[in-house]
């Protein structure tokens, strides 16, 4: 038999061997000779196998498959394996806080749940078909009892089906609602108002604002110059959506204070600041904020203090996996590749068992 070691100066180099067979008469079976060097694929060495599967950490399948000279089935194959040793050397951990997030695997609604190990900065289990209740049970119960109640954290967004399965699977963690998703909400309101003032204005005063979306909603330090300078000049010819885009900048300190008493004094100055200004998408806004102001202000507890940025973090690398990935049409390992991307790759000479 032989199996494809590491290329040399663009040579192919293949290893020849023989195994020995053995036929067991009492259970009538046939087993052979495992050999260390060999990949579980025995076409393959293991060094062979490690090497292909780190290749695609960092390249598309058809390059890794152009470069090696393998089919593209093949090199899959072998990455499977290689993110299957990741796995199995950091398994599923007991977390302490839980991001919950869904990410869209395809067009047309089709979500799945993510959820992340905050502590250790990576997604641990993708799964569902939706983004329902009975989705993130699943999590659960692939957790198991025991791990689950280590859970003290959940940050999630205002999802109410997230909530609900979350106060059942785990009543004693606390939850903690999204800044990033709670900021979108309101970059959402502020768009309605640039909508509406569109709407209402003529002539040269609705010119301001024809085609400044982006520059609107972006945060400030994204601009570029010329963007500043038309921000500027936004603000300043339309008094309302002025009033608007500062308090939705200022919003933003509501996560700066330190005390509960604090964080509500400071938002019921700003829902204050309302009065008057005809701003209804925020009037709407600050009476969302009120119905989930539990899972806002957990946050100024200095036990819950997370990185409320990393589940946003977490997602947008998966969506530049998902954009590399394009044509996987295995959904279970698009998940793994996932998973593992987030895991440390294997050492050249990793040991304990064939891949």
């Amino acid at each position: 038999m032989r199996a494809r070691d590491l290329d040399v100066a663009e040579w192919r180099i293949y290893a020849e061997f023989q195994r020995w067979r053995v036929y067991c008469p009492r259970c009538r079976s046939v087993f052979i000779e495992q050999l260390d060097f060999l990949a579980e694929n025995p076409r393959y060495t293991r060094r062979f196998a490690l090497h292909v599967g780190s290749l695609c950490r960092d390249m598309t399948n058809k390059a890794v498959a152009d470069i090696t000279r393998l089919h593209h089935t093949t090199v899959k194959n072998l990455d499977k394996l290689y993110m299957a040793e990741q796995l199995k050397r950091r398994p599923m951990p007991a977390p302490r806080a839980i991001g919950v997030d869904e990410i869209a695997i395809r067009k047309g609604h089709n979500y799945r749940i993510v959820v992340s190990d905050l502590d250790q900065a990576r997604p641990i289990w993708i799964g569902g078909k939706g983004r329902t209740e009975a989705d993130l049970d699943l999590f659960f119960a692939t957790l198991g009892a025991r791990k689950s109640a280590s859970i003290k954290l959940v940050v999630m967004d205002m999802w109410r089906a997230f909530h609900n399965s979350a106060t059942r699977n785990v009543p004693r963690a606390r939850i903690i609602f999204d800044k990033f998703h709670i900021i979108s909400h309101l970059g959402a309101a502020l768009d309605e108002v640039r909508r509406s003032e569109y709407r209402r204005l003529t002539g040269k005063s609705r010119s301001f604002i024809k085609g400044q979306r982006y520059t609107l909603l972006s945060n400030p330090e994204n601009l570029t110059l010329e963007g500043r300078k038309s921000l500027r000049k936004l603000l300043k010819a339309n008094r309302r959506l002025n009033t608007a885009y500062l308090l939705k900048e200022s919003f933003g300190q509501l996560w700066d204070h330190r005390k509960e008493e604090s964080a509500r004094a400071f938002f019921g100055r700003w829902k204050e600041s309302l009065k008057w200004q005809r701003l209804s998408p925020y009037v709407k806004f600050a009476a969302m904020i009120e119905r989930h102001w539990d899972g806002i202000a957990a946050y100024c507890n200095d036990e819950n203090k997370v990185s409320l940025g990393l589940v946003e973090g977490l997602n947008n690398k998966i969506k530049v996996l998902q954009r590399r990935a394009y044509g996987y049409r295995d959904e279970d390992y698009l998940k793994l590749k996932i998973v593992a991307a987030f895991l440390p790759p294997l050492p050249r000479n990793a040991s304990g068992g064939p891949l």
